[in-house]
C-alpha cells in the first residue's frame, strides 16, 4: 500500500483502526479536533482506552513514535509522552497490530518500533517483538 501524503496514510491508519474496534464489538469515539494527544477513545464493558493510530508504506515497515510536521519537519511530539493507551499500527502490507504503549515503554524503544509478522531470525535479544500483538478483523 503506497500514499501519495501523510495525509492518507493517517485517514488509512485511522479507517482501519475504528473498523478493528468496531467489529470486535468496541464504542468509538472521535474527538473534535486533532489536538489532543489521541486519536480515538474506545470503550467496551465499561473500561476506556486512549488510541494512537500509525501507519506506514515504508519497506521495512518502520513506525516512528514520534510525530513531525510544519515547514520544517520538526519533531514536535512523541506517543510516548503522552498517557496514552494503545498504538494501533498498520503496514505497507495491511496487516494491523494493536500494541500496549506500556509495553513499549518498558522495552526501552523510544524512537520507533518496526513492525513483523513473525519473529526475525536476525533480531536481537533487545528487538521488540510486534507479531505478538498482530489481530485481524
Amino acid at each position: 500500500m503506497r500514499f501519495e501524503t501523510n495525509k492518507e496514510k493517517g485517514r488509512a491508519g485511522m479507517a482501519l483502526a475504528i473498523a478493528y474496534f468496531g467489529s470486535n464489538g468496541y464504542t468509538i469515539s472521535i474527538p473534535l479536533n486533532d489536538t489532543q494527544w489521541y486519536d480515538l477513545v474506545i470503550e467496551k464493558e465499561g473500561i476506556f482506552q486512549t488510541v494512537q493510530c500509525k501507519a506506514t508504506d515504508t519497506e521495512d515497515n518502520t513506525i516512528y513514535l514520534r510525530s513531525c510536521g510544519g515547514h520544517s519537519t520538526s519533531v514536535y511530539d512523541n506517543v510516548l509522552d503522552h498517557p496514552v493507551d494503545l498504538l494501533f499500527c498498520l503496514d505497507s502490507k495491511q496487516h494491523m497490530f494493536v500494541i500496549p504503549v506500556e509495553d513499549i515503554r518498558a522495552s526501552g524503544n523510544l524512537n520507533s518500533i518496526s513492525l513483523r509478522e513473525a519473529v526475525s531470525k536476525f533480531a536481537n535479544k533487545n528487538s521488540f517483538d510486534t507479531s505478538k500483538y498482530l489481530v485481524k478483523i
